[in-house]
């Protein structure tokens, strides 16, 4: 018998079948005069609230855009998605993909990780060039623009 629960993964039950997670990858405009201390806070409550709800996942801020990769139940991604579109912090969330598979964990340790910011470029380019949906594309490449904008890149 193993005494190294380790070896069937972060999820209760790992050893049967694997969970079903759902995973949410967004990206928003954030409002004018979002600062640091603000994503700070951000974090914070992701902190205080992500480990009840089994949520985890990572949050870039960057060039005025939030990104963010999110995990857990159904029920609770979709409920914090619902929190997020009446943020006042956010402004034209745009879904770059949504998935529920049966899967461990991409950030078990992560209530909510804040990864810096000095590759948001190159997330934002690569979510535009993998874009299915036109309207999306476009959403992305405006963003990639804003970002271009404001840290003079391009």
């Amino acid at each position: 018998m193993l005494n190294d629960l380790s070896a069937f993964g972060d999820e209760p039950n790992f050893g049967q079948d694997p969970p079903l997670l759902f995973n949410v990858v967004y990206c928003s405009r954030a409002v004018d005069g979002i600062n640091d201390d603000d994503v700070n806070r951000i974090v914070a409550t992701s902190h205080r609230n992500n480990p009840r709800f089994g949520i985890t996942g990572m949050l870039v801020f960057g060039g005025g855009i939030f990104f963010q990769w999110l995990e857990g139940p159904r029920q609770s991604i979709e409920h914090l998605m619902q929190l997020l579109h009446a943020d006042h912090r956010h402004k034209q969330i745009y879904m770059i993909s949504e998935v529920e598979e049966s899967r461990e964990r991409l950030f078990p340790q992560w209530d909510m990780e804040l990864v810096s910011a000095e590759h948001i470029r190159d997330v934002l380019e690569d979510a535009m060039n993998t874009a299915e949906d036109p309207h999306d594309a476009k959403a992305l490449g405006d963003m990639l623009a804003e970002v271009d904008a404001r840290w003079g890149e391009g």
